[in-house]
């Protein structure tokens, strides 16, 4: 079968981007910083909630994400509160720093869903300006390399808006397979939203980063 053309830049992400050395407790005392063609992923520091605050907090990229800090104080809590997550083994929290730059503009986050990270929740969110430049797809697999490689995840979930269809769109391209539809499942604004369930498998991620197709489920 021919490949999308999504396929190839998918699979160049997921061979390119460096497998961590850290080990399964390692990671609770510091984040490994993960590398790729054109960012570095690093855990989040009290100075990038200036850049957090301007880049997440537009209505192009809020309207389809749990409110964000409205203050650069709201955001200085928030990077504190991932870390103690962190520290306590339930919850990843990696700001994307594209090249060239110093402070974070989007972020990557894994919740682990059941004790240890066998089962987790991973989201994103990126500045609007930095959409369409291919740092979702090459953050994405960095990210689920991390996760499969360190913390031996085996199923990854998202869920994104029905009508967010960027979003829907990014989970697609990185491999993700839409399991259903969760009705009234996101309030946001007084109003609810239904969400589509996504989910990537580890063995799946395997195959997709040496260049085969995951079987249809």
């Amino acid at each position: 079968m021919e490949k999308m053309p999504y396929q190839a830049e998918l699979e160049r992400a997921a061979t390119m981007a460096t497998p961590s050395t850290a080990t399964t407790s390692e990671w609770r005392t510091t984040l490994p910083v993960l590398t790729g063609p054109n960012f570095i992923l690093r855990e989040l520091r009290a100075e990038d909630a200036p850049a957090l605050l301007a880049m997440l907090s537009t209505e192009e990229v809020a309207r389809f994400i749990s409110p964000p800090p409205t203050t650069i104080e709201g955001f200085e809590r928030f990077i504190a509160w991932t870390q103690l997550q962190r520290e306590q083994g339930h919850y990843v929290c990696y700001g994307v720093v594209p090249a060239g730059m110093t402070t974070a503009i989007g972020l990557f986050q894994l919740r682990s869903l059941e004790s240890g990270f066998g089962s987790c929740e991973w989201g994103f969110a990126l500045g609007s300006p930095f959409w369409g430049t291919g740092l979702f797809v090459d953050g994405a697999a960095a990210v689920l390399n991390f996760g499969v490689d360190v913390l031996g995840a085996q199923r990854f979930e998202a869920r994104a808006c029905v009508a967010n269809g960027r979003g829907n769109g990014a989970l697609r391209k990185i491999g993700a397979v839409q399991e259903g539809i969760l009705r009234r499942s996101f309030l946001r604004d007084g109003r609810y939203h239904d969400q589509v369930l996504w989910s990537i498998l580890a063995e799946d991620w395997r195959l997709q980063r040496i260049g085969q197709t995951p079987p249809v489920h």
